[in-house]
């Protein structure tokens, strides 16, 4: 389509000229000869090309310029008397294209023209481009906003495995550490994983999946379903891998109250049919006292019919109070009698085992209130897997174990437990209180410390743990005096172990 060109001039006779040799090379022309045909001409059209007398009228500078403005891609030409040139230079300086004197050459009016059409072209170009790139801007923008606000864990890894970026809730619940090992901001690991799937897509390309459980940098461990994608550059080659992790914490903990229950009904039921046994034992019993006028033997019946029936009554209530929860029973008993209870549980279990047991607890430490029954199983728990850390340690001729129980400077009863066994690494370290996690392999079961932990939590305590491979392991287990406020209103989850 040809250009729309304005020839300002009000030489009309000049102007017809000019405008049939324009024409000729396909220009669609207009001309204006008085300043409101110009006005007109700008207000109402528009226009690629201006070829314009500046001194048409005393507006006309000001007026082209609004023009300019209105439209900056159009192509200013001045074309004046010879006199008149430099001043129209003053005036317009760099934002006309090319200055012409009249009479007008030729040539000179050609390599305006072509010069315009070149500008015209470029500019069209130009705006193509920007569009795109607006568009490319807006996609983008689209996919950072995707990407930061996706409700999953999100980070780029390269081939070392450093993070090289990572999304808003990965930066809340790990820190925004770029260029730190993936590892390390996870799983607070010093190395590699021994199965990473980020490694995996590395050597095949392919996507891969596996559950693991990480830990937030304030020391919250969440369950999380990671997958992995390539990132590819234009030749095809994997130069990064992209991890998202989902956290399925809630499944995963609803999942262990169902696995957890099916295991106590599971190890209930073998009692359950023994006790069913010895009642319809009883029953027998009573049947034939009845018919032989046995008084002894009905006595004896009866009196075994009603401990069946008890023990069948309190191990169902102990399943239903497990599957509603229920709240801890306290009871006020003396910190000695509870600690030297503990000790004796475990002590037959140390001297089997060649582990020396050194215990300090002092006569003085007064009442504590507790759900006894559940904290002396945590305790002996932890004073166990202590005994079993040293029974696995093959480096050392001697275990000790130390058994400290003292009041700390918030009035917290305080159990420390230290053993120098085989000690633990940072992973083990992070999960050890994770339902079925266990570093014993097929010797443990994974509940043990899950429980207990549990039990310390629920009666307002807390545990800290310190440890080394090969050096061994500190329990610091603090204890309130009393029971917290909302002692009636915490559901402590019964589980068998």
């Amino acid at each position: 389509m040809a250009n729309k060109l304005l020839l300002i001039n009000g030489d009309k006779d000049f102007a017809g000229a000019l405008k049939t040799y324009i024409e000729r090379q396909q220009y669609k022309v207009v001309i204006a000869s008085t300043f409101d045909e110009v006005r007109h001409q700008l207000d109402y059209l528009s226009w690629d090309i201006i070829i314009a007398d500046p001194f048409l009228s005393e507006d006309m500078a000001a007026c082209l310029d609004s023009a300019k403005k209105k439209n900056s891609l159009v192509q200013l030409i001045i074309l004046t008397q010879r006199d008149k040139l430099e001043t129209a230079m003053d005036i317009f300086e760099s934002s006309v294209l090319r200055y012409l004197e009249m009479p007008v050459n030729s040539k000179a009016l050609d390599l305006a023209l072509i010069a315009a059409c070149k500008n015209i072209s470029f500019n069209i170009k130009v705006s193509r481009y920007s569009e795109t790139l607006a568009d490319l801007h807006s996609t983008q923008d689209l996919l950072n906003q995707l990407f930061e606000e996706v409700p999953c864990y999100i980070s780029v890894q390269d081939r070392n495995f450093r993070i090289t970026a990572a999304n808003k809730l990965f930066k809340q619940h790990f820190g925004s550490q770029i260029g730190e090992f993936c590892f390390e901001i996870y799983k607070h690991r010093t190395s590699q994983c021994n199965e990473c799937p980020v490694a995996e897509t590395f050597q095949d390309g392919k996507s891969h999946s596996t559950e693991e459980i990480v830990t937030s940098k304030f020391g919250k461990q969440y369950n999380v379903l990671t997958q992995t994608a390539p990132i590819r550059n234009e030749k095809g080659e994997i130069t990064q891998v992209m991890e998202i992790s989902t956290n399925i914490t809630q499944i995963r903990q609803l999942q262990d109250h169902l696995i957890s229950l099916g295991l106590m009904l599971g190890s209930m039921s073998h009692g359950v049919k023994g006790m069913l046994t010895a009642l319809d034992g009883g029953v027998y019993q009573l049947e034939t006292g009845l018919t032989q006028k046995d008084d002894d033997r009905v006595f004896k019946a009866s009196g075994q019919i009603k401990t069946m029936a008890d023990k069948i009554k309190n191990m169902v209530l102990e399943i239903l109070y497990y599957a509603k929860s229920r709240e801890l029973q306290y009871e006020e008993t003396t910190v000695l009698t509870l600690a030297e209870s503990v000790i004796s549980s475990v002590k037959p279990m140390a001297k089997k085992n060649a582990v020396k047991l050194e215990v300090s607890i002092p006569k003085n430490l007064g009442k504590i209130d507790v759900d006894r029954k559940w904290m002396e199983a945590s305790l002996v728990n932890f004073l166990e897997n202590a005994v079993d850390a040293c029974v696995l340690d093959r480096d050392k001729n001697d275990h000790l174990i130390k058994f400290y129980v003292k009041k700390n400077s918030r009035n917290q009863i305080c159990f420390t437990i230290e053993d120098n066994g085989i000690g633990m690494d940072t992973e083990t370290k992070d999960k050890m209180f994770t339902l079925f996690f266990t570093s014993k392999g097929s010797q443990g079961t994974g509940l043990g410390l899950f429980i207990a932990h549990r039990v310390i939590k629920y009666h307002g305590g807390t545990v800290e743990v310190e440890s080394e491979q090969g050096k061994g392991s500190q329990f610091y287990i603090c204890l309130p005096f009393r029971k917290p406020d909302n002692a009636n209103n915490v559901e402590f989850p019964m589980a068998n172990h």
